[in-house]
This record gives structure tokens, C-alpha cells and sequence, in this order.
């Protein structure tokens, strides 16, 4: 786990989801994890202000990405970016190459895009 100053705010990468707890509550998590169902649980109970995972390829049924359906009920912004831009488990790749694949209602509204690079996302969504 570790934590990146953007634009004055921290931005924590955690290599797994599961990694996240009070101290992400409110901030912009990135993680290495894939975006489905028992992903969304684990960061709906830190309440991040943008939770970042990886589509894993989608998958059947679109599992890869399934939790970002349930976190938008929950009210949380999740995003998704595609398993061919950034190896599944590892944060600081995410972040340092991740492009958007999947955006739930919530990060829209927040201005994130499919197509978008996400740290350059992430660092306009900071900027205000």
C-alpha cells in the first residue's frame, strides 16, 4: 500500500481492495483488483470518494466489471479500466498506465470518461 500527493489530495494505490479501510474513507483509491461483485462489497465499506479497479477482461457475463452496477446503487464512483492497458494486481500500473474501460453513473458525474487515461482523469477530477 502506498499513497501519492495529486493536486494537494492523496490518492492511495492498493494492490488489492481488500487493502483499504477507514483511513481511504472519502479519498480516491486505485486498486490492482477486478471490478466485480465481492470487490465492490470490500470497498463499499470504506466509502472512497472514487474507487479505481481493473475490467479483468470483463469476463462471462460481464463479471469483471459487475461491481461497479452495485456500487452506483450504493452511491459510490467506481471505475474500471481495461485489462489490456494495465496488469491485473498492481496499482502503481494502473495508475501509471490504466485507460478507462467501464464508468459507473456516479464517476461520470464526476467527469470521467471511457477512452480517458486514467491518472490524467483523476488529476483534472482533483483539480477541481
Amino acid at each position: 500500500m502506498q499513497s501519492l500527493q495529486v493536486e494537494g489530495a492523496r490518492v492511495w494505490l492498493l494492490d488489492s481492495v481488500t487493502q483499504g479501510g477507514p483511513e481511504q474513507t472519502g479519498a480516491v483509491v486505485v486498486t490492482g483488483s477486478h471490478g466485480g461483485l465481492s470487490a465492490a462489497r470490500y470497498a463499499a465499506a470504506y466509502r472512497p470518494a472514487l474507487v479505481v479497479f481493473n475490467d479483468a477482461g470483463v469476463g462471462k457475463n460481464a463479471a469483471g466489471v459487475a461491481g461497479l452496477a452495485w456500487l452506483e446503487r450504493a452511491r459510490v464512483a467506481a471505475v474500471a479500466v481495461s485489462a489490456a492497458s494495465a496488469r491485473i494486481g498492481e496499482a502503481a500500473d494502473t495508475w501509471a498506465s490504466g485507460v478507462i474501460s467501464h464508468v459507473n453513473a456516479p464517476a461520470a458525474a464526476l467527469g470521467f470518461r471511457v477512452g480517458e487515461r486514467l491518472q490524467r482523469a483523476v488529476e483534472r477530477y482533483l483539480a477541481g
